[in-house]
């Protein structure tokens, strides 16, 4: 292979996308690294690379060109796993792997895919796309999420000790009121650890490729325990027959959310909510609402968490619960959306897809 050859000319007189030409302008212009190599006694040998190699490894394309990629790109701590993709190339085996590689500023971390292309798996090309920002803020919000968690439980229940001893020695209503307030914010703050809690499990928890649960059912069993636990509030539940949609269990959570935010926020002494189920006017898609006839939520906050506003530190959203519906809908392939109620409060509708056919 002549080594002024460019990434993509083995496709051309191919019918791809309209011609190897195309191919080649799509592959310089992909933001991942594209390297095009031939296999030499066992070492990959750099034919090509794209801009995106050069911009995201800082090695230039005359400086690498028919060099050994692993001499540039692999430490030598890491040259046993590179040889064994290397020997899945050979065998024309696609390879598809996390790894940390070498740039002129460092180690970086790589989705890795390995895709050889001639019939005797000589040549192929590697494909780099970068996930180092995002795996080192993913950990360190992991790290900081479950220190956070742990000691706020920690400090909670020294507050909530005091609070029972300050209770216990003061005799006027300004004493009792301080108590409760601090009651009060130490309740909120153990609902906001718990709110993380679940959406941290959003984010860990995998959804099958077959999840299906039946929305009638689960949507009856949290107006129930709401009736319970909230008898205050009258809650209504206008559902179908049993209706599967694309989801887990962990739905429940994301309908709870929107039920408690309904009665907690709405001032009424008796604050009325309705749950609803339906199919969607769009073929293969289901319908979950909760209504209510409290105060509207405010407009930033909506958009915010829709995201047709960007986060501030002004506008982030008063609380963790509609960020816990929304990225559990949105796991499940589906979406959220606002508008307002019969009763001039607010509607919440999820979206998600049916999955019975």
């Amino acid at each position: 292979m002549d080594s002024t050859q460019g990434v993509g000319d083995e496709c051309e007189g191919r019918s791809v996308g309209g011609g190897g030409g195309r191919f080649r302008h799509l592959v310089e212009h992909i933001q991942d690294a594209v390297v095009e190599f031939e296999l030499v006694d066992g070492e990959p040998i750099v034919r090509e690379v794209n801009q995106a190699f050069v911009d995201v490894f800082g090695y230039d394309r005359e400086e690498i060109l028919g060099e050994s990629l692993n001499a540039f790109v692999v430490p030598s701590w890491l040259k046993g796993e590179a040889d064994s993709l290397d020997d899945r190339t050979a065998a024309g085996k696609i390879n598809y792997r996390h790894v940390r590689r070498e740039t002129a500023d460092g180690l970086r971390e790589f989705l890795y895919r390995g895709i050889p292309y001639e019939s005797d798996h000589t040549s192929g090309f590697a494909v780099y796309t970068d996930l180092t920002d995002t795996r080192r803020k993913t950990r360190q919000l992991e790290v900081v999420e479950r220190v956070l968690r742990h000691n706020i439980r920690n400090e909670l229940n020294v507050v909530v000790g005091a609070a029972d001893h300050l209770e216990a020695s003061v005799d006027d209503e300004a004493g009792d009121a301080m108590v409760d307030a601090i009651r009060e914010a130490a309740v909120n703050l153990q609902e906001l650890t718990g709110e993380t809690t679940a959406i941290q499990r959003v984010q860990n928890e995998r959804v099958p490729e077959n999840a299906s649960v039946d929305c009638v059912r689960l949507v009856r069993s949290v107006a129930d325990r709401f009736r319970r636990t909230h008898p205050e509030a009258e809650i209504e539940v206008a559902v179908p027959d049993p209706l599967r949609v694309a989801a887990t269990e962990r739905l429940e959570a994301a309908v709870s959310a929107l039920v408690e935010n309904a009665i907690e926020h709405n001032p009424a002494e008796r604050p009325k909510v309705c749950l609803e189920v339906r199919s969607s006017p769009e073929r293969g898609w289901v319908e979950i609402g909760v209504a209510d006839d409290g105060p509207e939520i405010p407009a930033m906050e909506r958009q915010v968490v829709t995201g047709e506003a960007e986060i501030t530190q002004t506008y982030h959203g008063s609380g963790l619960g509609l960020w816990l519906v929304r990225w559990t809908v949105e796991s499940f392939g589906g979406d959220i959306s606002f508008a307002e109620s019969e009763a001039g409060g607010n509607r919440v509708r999820m979206r998600l897809r049916r999955a019975d056919g």
